[in-house]
């Protein structure tokens, strides 16, 4: 459910920081050139499928594969001599790791990054070559952040914060800057929220550009962290989420602080919004996302009616999902859809019953792509075969007239 900032907290939070259109277009002209100028697309086939007018900011094709470089090429630039002298440290399981590595590889400084052991080692592996000296410390994001302070203090080394640092927020806000400047008939901005660093620098550099603009960020059910904290309530969060990036239970006191003061709303999304976000990005727009990545669009397919016909700028922040995880979501929004069945048959044990099932789809333009068939074992008796397929139609109607033609035919199937 929706939650808008304004509500108290147990704890007085820190004073809301001075991050505006300035500050973000500072940021801007600082990067320029080590970030990719990423494009902003109209979707002609999200927009059909979810009623509203969609814009996409396609940072899922920078060098890292997501936003987080804005923020850390923004925060390194800021170093003084000494600072880039002593070197840089960072606490990250992904996407910030990568990018304080690459853009303190691209400024010739040190970087030490702090993962937790549990950390994918593909991961370990894209952060160590970017130059990066990874240190494996602790079970848990915070665990691992801890020791990061450690080696800052004992090293004299500068620690980039992911998403409670202004710098890092400014250099953020930059995606939203330049979605708006190629894209002016935007008048609704999404964005995900992880430890709100982004939504903060987007939020910053929208409203600055057009008081009074709606921004609104969104989180997934198993991780509202933000939106719990602005509704004055406890923060409970925890469980399996496809939206890793932005899967954190403690938020940033800084974005807490400008998200509260400004008043900006935050979504709660499903997981089951964001699977299939992540199913019409790389289907209808051809376009890579992970589950943060599809966040914001998984806020228009849950909340169709707040968006429908307006106007909306969506951020894909990131692209870095898992083939297997990938693969995982199409196919089961493909069974969702009814483009997928999987069928169970109780068959009489006799020659040409398999023949005979799959004849009758095939009639009808289903594909059978898998078969399990089970003599010995799996049947209730002897005198019976355990059938089951996986069969691809075209829709939902032609898998409807599949089963019923097999019906039709006493042939016993019962979908799973």
């Amino acid at each position: 459910m929706p939650h808008r900032g304004g509500g108290a907290t147990a704890v007085e939070p820190v004073a809301a920081p001075d991050i505006g259109l300035t500050e973000v277009r500072a940021a801007a002209a600082r990067i320029q050139g080590a970030v990719i100028r990423t494009p902003t697309l109209f979707s002609d086939a999200v927009s059909r499928a979810t009623g509203a007018k969609v814009w996409l900011k396609l940072d899922n094709l920078q060098a890292t594969g997501a936003f987080k470089e804005r923020g850390a090429a923004n925060r390194i630039a800021l170093l003084s001599a000494r600072e880039r002298e002593a070197g840089v440290i960072a606490m990250s399981a992904g996407n910030h790791a990568q990018a304080v590595a690459r853009h303190a590889a691209l400024a010739g400084i040190r970087a030490t990054i702090v993962m937790p052991k549990f950390t994918p080692a593909t991961k370990v592996v894209r952060t160590e070559g970017w130059g990066a000296r990874v240190v494996l410390h602790g079970e848990t994001l915070a665990e691992a952040a801890a020791h990061a302070r450690d080696l800052a203090l004992r090293e004299s080394l500068v620690f980039i914060h992911p998403y409670d640092d202004p710098g890092v927020i400014a250099g953020q806000g930059t995606l939203a800057l330049e979605m708006l400047e190629d894209a002016p008939e935007i008048d609704v901005l999404i964005v995900p929220i992880g430890g709100g660093g982004l939504i903060t620098g987007c939020a910053a550099a929208a409203l600055g550009l057009r008081p009074g603009m709606t921004v609104i960020g969104v989180e997934v059910e198993a991780y509202a962290p933000m939106a719990q904290r602005l509704a004055g309530q406890p923060v409970s969060v925890g469980g399996p989420t496809v939206a890793e990036g932005i899967a954190v239970r403690d938020v940033g006191e800084l974005p807490f602080a400008w998200l509260r003061q400004h008043g900006i709303e935050v979504l709660v999304v499903p997981e089951r919004a964001v699977e299939e976000g992540i199913a019409l990005l790389a289907e209808g727009a051809k376009v890579v996302a992970e589950g943060a990545g599809a966040a914001a669009l998984a806020a228009v397919l849950a909340y169709p009616q707040r968006f429908r016909g307006r106007s909306v700028g969506l951020p894909v922040c990131g692209g870095n999902i898992d083939a297997r995880a990938l693969s995982n979501v199409l196919l089961r929004q493909l069974l969702r859809d009814g483009r997928l069945l999987r069928l169970h048959f109780d068959i009489p044990d006799r020659p040409g019953m398999l023949a005979a099932i799959s004849a009758k789809i095939a009639d009808l333009g289903g594909n059978v792509i898998e078969v399990q068939h089970q003599q010995l074992f799996g049947a209730p008796t002897v005198q019976s075969t355990e059938l089951h397929l996986m069969v691809e139609v075209r829709d939902a109607a032609q898998g409807q007239a599949i089963i019923a033609a097999l019906e039709a035919g006493d042939f016993g199937v019962r979908r799973g």
